[in-house]
Parts: C-alpha cells; structure tokens; sequence
C-alpha cells in the first residue's frame, strides 16, 4: 500500500516546475502500477502546447477554467471542474487557462518523473529500466 501526500512530493525530483506550469508527480513508473497520477496546475495567462505521441493521458479539472483546442481539428473547449478531457488519440493540443487551472492527470504508460516536453511537445518514452542501463554502464566504465 502507498499513502503520500502533496507535501511528500514538494521540493523533491518529482515536482516540476516551468513558466507556466508545476507538475507534482505523486505516483510514477517506479511503483509498478501501469499507470502514473500527477496534480498539475497550469498558470492563468499561459498558453501551453503538448502533443503525448507515447502516452495516454487523462486529465480531470478540479479547479480554474481554461480552454482546450485539439490543435488537428481546431475543436475548442471550455474545461472547468468536473470535467475531464482524454487524450486517446494521441492529440496535439494546446491549453490555455484563464485562470490558475488545477488538474490531476493520469498518464500510461507511466511516466518516471525525469520527462520533460520537447521542441514538438513531447514526452520521450523513458522507463525505469533506462536509469537501470545508465547505472550499469556507469559502473561498467
């Protein structure tokens, strides 16, 4: 059984932060669940463009507003609490909050907290099993 709070994750590898968002990424591939859960808030006046091309992701708004455009069908949407938007196509999008908009998002496969977007948007597909390489190598040399 895992029980963890925000406050275990403050401060540590696994909050992220950037210009327009913090990501607390609460449970990730480590634990060995297929699935990772992170609370995110994206910052009000930012307007942030991601394309998950290996993931899935599942995001459900508890807080703030912003609009959502799938940036394939230039289909926009108003995202507010209690709605949720899921990304199974594997859509370019982009959010843009109205104001600080609180959501928590479910990723899979999941992620292991080191994932950063790219140039396109995107997160690369690392696992756990890449940190094991990278360790086993160092040791090797």
């Amino acid at each position: 059984m895992i029980v963890r709070s925000l406050k275990d994750v403050d401060g540590t590898d696994a909050d992220v932060q950037t210009e327009n968002w913090r990501s607390r990424r609460i449970i990730l591939a480590k634990e060995g669940v297929g699935f990772s859960f992170h609370e995110t808030v994206l910052y009000a006046g930012t307007e942030t463009s991601m394309w998950y091309a290996n993931h899935v992701e599942l995001v459900h708004c508890i807080e703030g507003e912003a609009e959502l455009t799938n940036d394939e069908t230039g289909e926009k949407f108003t995202i507010t609490p209690g709605t949720l938007y899921l990304l199974n196509g594997h859509e370019k999008h982009t959010i843009r909050p109205k104001t600080d908009f609180r959501v928590l998002c479910v990723f899979n496969p999941p992620v292991t907290g080191r994932e950063v977007h790219d140039e396109n948007g995107v997160y690369p597909l690392l696992t756990e099993e890449d940190d094991s390489a990278k360790e086993s190598l160092a040791t090797a040399e």
